[in-house]
């Protein structure tokens, strides 16, 4: 039996969803928003807030040891040490974010974001949007055109 037995897994094998994972988490680090499907974003959730509290509670050297082996790019752990740990000084825990999307045209499987909280996409900040500061959409008119009046053909 399997019951009580869940682990955030993928459907791949070790070596295949090591190399996923690394990719995916590197990506997360660099571009601070990532479209995946719901699974991945799941199983790199934890990996992402890790490398995170690892850049920011250890020293600076042991920091990029531990950090090297989880990521296949020496930017994002420079932007880890550098970035994320000023911005994240006063936040214990969940540094990311999971919003869903919908679903993928060819298959159906279910999309989402995974973003950094407080982050930047695109080279501007997210803004928290209130309820009554979204934008209201205007209402849509029928255009108004005159037909122009027969005119008559003299012979």
């Amino acid at each position: 039996m399997r019951h009580r037995n869940s682990s955030n897994r993928l459907g791949r094998k070790p070596d295949q969803a090591r190399h996923l994972l690394k990719n995916l988490a590197t990506s997360i680090l660099l571009y601070e928003s990532v479209r995946t499907t719901k699974k991945r974003a799941q199983v790199v959730q934890g990996i992402v807030d890790q490398i995170i509290t690892i850049g920011k509670k250890d020293r600076l050297d042991l920091a990029i040891r531990k950090i090297a082996p989880m990521i296949t790019d020496s930017n994002a752990s420079r932007k880890v040490i550098e970035v994320y740990k000023k911005r994240y000084a006063t936040r214990p825990s969940g540094f990311t974010r999971i919003v869903p999307v919908g679903m993928r045209k060819g298959d159906g499987a279910l999309l989402v974001d995974i973003t950094l909280v407080d982050g930047v996409a695109g080279g501007e900040a997210l803004p928290e949007l209130k309820k009554e500061e979204k934008a209201k959409v205007p209402k849509k008119t029928k255009p108004t055109t005159k037909k122009a009046a027969p005119t008559k053909v003299s012979a």
